[in-house]
């Protein structure tokens, strides 16, 4: 990271920090901020927060830890997320796997090399009478083939 981009990102932390105050409790607003800009929150970032808030990196880092929307690592500008509950288990949800991971050639856990899609799991998206299902960033698709989220993948920006 170069020392104009620490710079740019260490006044974004201060305004955040400005916006959210210097409480404990202002945490998690001003890592969902850095998150919502950069799409994850980098080591750097991390420590600025931690020097700024008066609290310890592993604090800041516990945090981002359990989360599941925050990150420590870059991913895709498209977050595609499979449900993997029983019941989508039950509708064939390891046919629709293996067409997406056969599609973008990457396995879940994992980002497109031009960092247009990252896959991940999740443990339920509330659509288990319309399973198998997947979010892609906020929207929920239902009822899917293997073919139908082919389709939604090539679609993505």
């Amino acid at each position: 990271m170069l020392v104009e981009e620490k710079n740019a990102l260490t006044e974004e932390i201060e305004n955040y920090v400005d916006e959210f105050g210097t409480e404990r409790s202002a945490l998690l607003p001003v890592l969902q901020a850095i998150q919502r800009k950069h799409s994850y929150i980098s080591d750097f970032a991390q420590q600025e927060v931690a020097r700024m808030l008066d609290i310890h990196p592993v604090e800041v880092y516990s945090v981002i830890s359990f989360y599941a929307f925050l990150h420590s690592k870059p991913r895709g500008r498209n977050i595609v997320r499979l449900c993997r509950t029983i019941s989508c288990d039950m509708e064939d949800k390891k046919s629709v796997e293996d067409a997406i991971v056969r599609e973008l050639g990457i396995r879940f856990g994992e980002t497109t090399k031009d960092k247009r899609i990252t896959l991940e799991y999740t443990n339920c998206v509330g659509m288990c009478d319309q399973s198998p299902a997947m979010i892609v960033n906020e929207r929920v698709f239902t009822k899917l083939d293997p073919e139908k989220a082919v389709n939604i993948l090539n679609e993505i920006n």
